[in-house]
């Protein structure tokens, strides 16, 4: 997620890129034409470019509202893992009770198992996204058993979860918890079992692609007839008012384009990174740990 940093001309200008650059350098091609080698038949100043451009606004603007709504809901949902990853610790650190004395460290233990469980869920479930390999940030977080058990899954995430509930049912096995308590961490357990799946519904159902062709078609025919339909007018000054409007139209394209995967593990995404760290220090916190990695900050301006 880029952070920002005020307002910049340049990395505006940059963020369109190749398509702007090709957009003046045809503006001038057009200009020149037109005024150098009087081939009048290139301007076509009856084209009705403010109902092409209306219309072309609000297809575009409607394809970015969708792409922003996948955005935003990205983010609901991983909102929803922090309170839950959060709730899970709560209830794991102060709602089990040992009944007996010589079990008490046992108890700690377990405590302290489940939690760091959840701290590589929250890790497993960014780089399942993400699609990258999960071994090497949740190893510090499991037993050499455990992991090498996981190699074999396909949805790690998810395996951590049954491993969790399996816990979980140890721990009303031994009376720490009662059935009420096993019920409550349990709903815990679902909520985020219903963000993973949110997430991965996400991840795993594109845009349509015709939101991506006919927008990204419409704007660059928009493009095109641009100084055709201004030369007549604006001669010279051609190229500054087409590669204007171009600009606005093509990096409304590109923002729809950017956002509509917010899980590729680009500086457009959600900052999945940050949240799973602030995820661990919180819960690394509720055991009472002192040592604890520092925040994520953004790097260049990106927060991962």
């Amino acid at each position: 997620m880029i952070v920002p940093r005020g307002r910049q001309l340049m990395p505006m200008l940059q963020y369109v890129g190749l398509p702007l650059l090709l957009l003046v350098l045809y503006d001038l091609a057009v200009v020149a034409a037109y005024k150098l080698l009087h081939w009048e038949w290139v301007a076509m100043p009856h084209i009705p470019l403010a109902l092409f451009g209306s219309a072309i606004g609000i297809i575009v603007a409607f394809r970015n509202q969708s792409a922003y709504g996948r955005w935003w809901e990205a983010r609901i949902l991983w909102g929803s893992v922090v309170n839950n990853s959060r709730s899970w610790a709560r209830q794991v650190t102060t709602g089990m009770l040992s009944l007996k004395g010589s079990d008490t460290a046992e108890l700690k233990e377990m405590q302290r198992r489940m939690v760091y469980l959840q701290i590589a869920f929250v890790h497993a479930l960014r780089q399942h996204l993400r699609k990258l390999e999960p071994w090497a940030v949740i190893a510090p977080f499991m037993e050499h058993g455990e992991l090498e058990s996981l190699r074999a899954e396909k949805n790690v995430p998810l395996a951590l979860q049954q491993l969790m509930g399996k816990l979980l049912l140890e721990c009303q096995t031994r009376e720490w918890i009662d059935a009420l308590q096993w019920r409550a961490m349990d709903e815990s357990l679902n909520d985020l079992a219903d963000a993973q799946g949110g997430a991965e519904r996400i991840k795993n159902t594109p845009m349509p692609k015709q939101y991506d062709y006919f927008p990204q078609l419409f704007v660059h025919i928009y493009c095109v007839l641009l100084p055709l339909a201004l030369v007549t007018n604006m001669g010279w000054l051609t190229p500054l008012g087409s590669t204007l409007v171009g600009f606005i139209f093509l990096a409304l394209d590109k923002i729809g384009r950017d956002l509509e995967d917010p899980f590729e593990n680009t500086i457009y995404d959600v900052p999945l990174t940050s949240i799973t760290r602030t995820i661990e220090v919180n819960l690394r916190q509720l055991l009472g740990e002192t040592q604890l990695p520092p925040a994520t900050t953004p790097i260049d301006g990106v927060l991962w």
